[in-house]
């Protein structure tokens, strides 16, 4: 059927993951954040790496293990140059690997601060489906009803009304799918009964 409206927003955190970790300099628990930097030692034809992370409130430091005891031949030359030049590109990759995080700190502040970029894929002249495909360069933990509600003319309890009534359906298909976090390659799609509610959304779901 010719009568979609297809975006692609593309959610980009602006501020990664911060550790929670006790600060030996404040003597209390303080958020740490990277210092862009990577730390390697060799040991033999074994390498560690460490990503470094400071005190928000201090000099205190804490280095975030990226591998230990790694083969040095094992190592992709190219990402051996990059973490040895501490690029931005390879650095960007640690910060915000949440999942890998996670696995070093037990508590971990996140960011809602999310950079939303809009595109439109297909827009049928008499559309009356919107559709919207999600795109996370990065992983986000924000709640999905809480990144729409943000970029759409709709409340979290209005999106709650629509998804129970079938006006908005999420694949994949989970009974709690607003309430979770975002995920890439999530398909939203809205197909809703009031003309005109569909018009103001529509228009907001392409950024106007």
């Amino acid at each position: 059927m010719c009568d979609i409206l297809h975006l692609e927003w593309t959610a980009t955190l602006k501020t990664p993951p911060r550790p929670i970790l006790t600060c030996s300099g404040c003597g209390i628990s303080k958020p740490f954040r990277s210092s862009g930097r990577i730390r390697l030692n060799a040991n033999g034809k074994r390498l560690d790496a460490w990503l470094i992370y400071k005190c928000i409130d201090c000099d205190g430091t804490w280095n975030r293990p990226v591998f230990e005891r790694q083969a040095i031949r094992a190592i992709d030359p190219a990402l051996l140059e990059a973490m040895q030049a501490s690029a931005p590109d390879a650095v960007s990759r640690i910060e915000f690997d949440l999942q890998a995080l996670k696995a070093r700190a037990s508590r971990i502040e996140e960011s809602d601060d999310i950079d939303i970029r809009k595109k439109v894929l297909r827009c049928d002249t008499d559309w009356r489906r919107i559709a919207i495909t999600l795109a996370l360069p990065h992983p986000a933990g924000q709640r999905l009803d809480r990144l729409l509600s943000a970029e759409l003319p709709l409340s979290r309890s209005r999106l709650q009304v629509l998804f129970e009534a079938g006006e908005i359906r999420v694949t994949p298909e989970r009974k709690d799918a607003l309430k979770r976090g975002m995920r890439d390659g999530t398909l939203i799609t809205l197909d809703l009964r009031d003309e005109a509610e569909r018009l103001v959304i529509g228009r907001a779901a392409m950024g106007g």
